[in-house]
């Protein structure tokens, strides 16, 4: 008795935004509490706290950069290979009907 229809679709994984969501508040929050044992240490305002907020940002943005263009490198590539499979099936018929 089937109750459930089995998808076989290809999911598509919504933990990755999250995961990039989490991973930019938890890494400044770091880099701010740093900042602040800092400032604390050497009596200053909030200097380093402001300093390593922004190290932290800069440092968010070209990690997400460098995550982006590998991940559009990669589906490049799949497409790439996927035209060139799809391309080399068409002509394969058409060189038989030629030859035959």
């Amino acid at each position: 008795m089937k109750l459930i229809p089995i998808n076989t679709q290809k999911r598509v994984n919504t933990q990755d935004s999250l995961g990039h969501g989490m991973d930019a508040v938890i890494m400044l929050v770091l880099f701010m509490l740093a900042g602040f044992g800092l400032d604390r240490l050497f009596g200053t305002t909030p200097l380093f706290m402001i300093v390593m907020v922004v190290v932290g940002a800069v440092g968010l943005f070209l990690k997400f950069k460098y995550r982006y263009e590998a991940r559009m490198d990669e589906l490049d590539e799949q497409r790439r290979a996927h035209t060139t499979e799809t391309a080399a099936a068409q002509v394969a018929p058409a060189d038989q009907e030629a030859a035959g």
